[in-house]
């Protein structure tokens, strides 16, 4: 039950924040930036040094169960490149798992302790093979190589996959992700670059509000 409520979730709240930064503090203090931006969904790369730890932190303080509040979030592992690794991201307590490829032992591991699980795929043999495995929402990467209508071209053959585009996407076709058929999109360097570049993390929060705004106004379009 649990793992689909956290399906669910994500697709409602239809913003991933992909965060990547120098350290786990760094990452942690963007994340509550999202958070307080709107974005309830959180996805921590685990190309960040320490960032098991940011997760921890995170998935004790921003608990879904208490998402009568606004002060709640869905926190995830992302660039799980191998079964180890998705096993440490969950005992730390990520409640999804991202990878940037399919690897079918990682899929296995996370559908054994019934966490969601995203690998990335570019062609409609990986789709299939995700599918088979029993993936749930398959991430379109890098999303910067297609245009947002190979979602319907792709859906054309695999009416049943769900996609999340994640890199690429921008303020500019966000919605035109959402209205060709993505479940959630993943938003990475557009999110906290500026930030990170000034060293005003308040700028995320700034930069989640816009693509929240946005994909609310997509969904209603």
């Amino acid at each position: 039950m649990k793992k689909l409520q956290i399906l669910q979730k994500m697709m409602d709240y239809g913003v991933v924040a992909v965060l990547r930064g120098e350290s786990a503090d760094q990452v942690f203090a963007m994340a509550e930036q999202a958070i307080a931006g709107g974005i309830k969904v959180i996805e921590v790369t685990l190309t960040v040094p320490g960032a098991l730890h940011a997760i921890e932190k995170l998935s004790r303080m921003y608990s879904w169960k208490s998402d009568k509040s606004d002060n709640f979030a869905i926190i995830g592992a992302g660039t799980v490149l191998e079964p180890q690794t998705a096993r440490a991201a969950m005992m730390a307590g990520a409640e999804f798992v991202v990878s940037p490829s399919l690897n079918p032992e990682t899929v296995k591991i996370c559908n054994l302790y019934r966490v969601p699980v995203l690998p990335g795929v570019t062609t409609l043999e990986g789709v299939q093979h995700a599918l088979e495995l029993g993936v749930d929402i398959v991430k379109l990467f890098p999303g910067n190589l297609y245009q947002p209508s190979i979602i319907k071209t792709l859906k054309g053959p695999m009416p049943q996959a769900n996609f999340m585009p994640t890199g690429g996407v921008s303020l500019d076709n966000l919605g035109e992700w959402i209205k060709g058929g993505a479940v959630a999109v993943g938003i990475g360097s557009d999110l906290t670059t500026d930030a990170i570049k000034t060293g005003d993390l308040s700028l995320v929060r700034q930069k989640s509000e816009q693509y929240m705004k946005a994909y609310h106004e997509a969904k209603q379009g």
